[in-house]
């Protein structure tokens, strides 16, 4: 098993005022040469904007970017004609492909949102522009890991284009569960967005992330009540 251990003390920050912001990977003004992405998992963003501040109208291409909202409402505008709030208990995925514009606002003047951001490098280039979002309310569990994200339209969640699947688990103080690979060529990057766990033995502590590989299971136990988000993806890039 090989493992890499990245404390939250340990990323990259910045403060811009209406926005602050921990980069677990290289990012913007952020660079670590040995943080640059975790196979094909290239940004993972744990953001917190102002009342009625945002992103504005702005470029991507060939990546797959993930939204997860985790206190507040999130407004989503893009060339494609999308105009969403995305809520906490949300995901959204957006598969840039050939290129699209996108906008990102708080949706309150009064309160902050809190979100994480995530890219993944895609399986095919070029793809045709796609927008989903879902509510996550109604599949959520607690104890035990449900599947958000999927390479299959079909299955639970959203899908992307990757072989690639997310997990998040809530866990109450003294609960364990495991999570078996998919495919054992993948790797694991766990990131717990509450609390402390082990994971395989390995203590983490809130915004703690660990890059997991050559594995086939995981057992994670919480040591307090705990939220973990698991993201299994390949290695290698295409």
């Amino acid at each position: 098993m090989k493992t890499v251990l990245h404390k939250a003390e340990s990323r990259g920050s910045a403060d811009h005022g209406w926005l602050k912001t921990n980069h677990s990977f290289s990012f913007a003004n952020y660079y670590d040469p040995v943080r640059v992405h975790f196979g094909t998992l290239r940004v993972l963003n744990d953001d917190y904007i102002e009342g009625g501040k945002g992103f504005g109208m702005h470029p991507h291409d060939n990546m797959e970017i993930i939204t997860i909202p985790l206190e507040g409402d999130l407004e989503h505008k893009d060339n494609m004609g999308n105009q969403e709030i995305i809520k906490e208990g949300d995901v959204q995925v957006m598969s840039a492909g050939t290129g699209v514009y996108h906008s990102e606002y708080n949706a309150h003047s009064d309160r902050a949102v809190k979100l994480l951001q995530i890219w993944v490098f895609p399986n095919k280039k070029n793809v045709e522009p796609r927008y989903d979002q879902i509510s996550i309310r109604d599949i959520a569990k607690e104890n035990e890991f449900y599947q958000i994200l999927s390479p299959n339209p079909d299955d639970q969640g959203v899908w992307i284009h990757q072989n690639a699947w997310f997990s998040l688990g809530r866990f109450e103080e003294g609960k364990s569960a495991k999570y078996k690979f998919h495919d054992s060529k993948n790797g694991v990057y766990a990131f717990v967005i509450e609390g402390k766990v082990t994971i395989n033995g390995q203590e983490l502590d809130r915004r703690d992330g660990l890059g997991i590989q050559e594995q086939e299971e995981l057992e994670v136990k919480a040591i307090t009540s705990s939220r973990v988000l698991i993201m299994e993806l390949p290695m290698q890039l295409n």
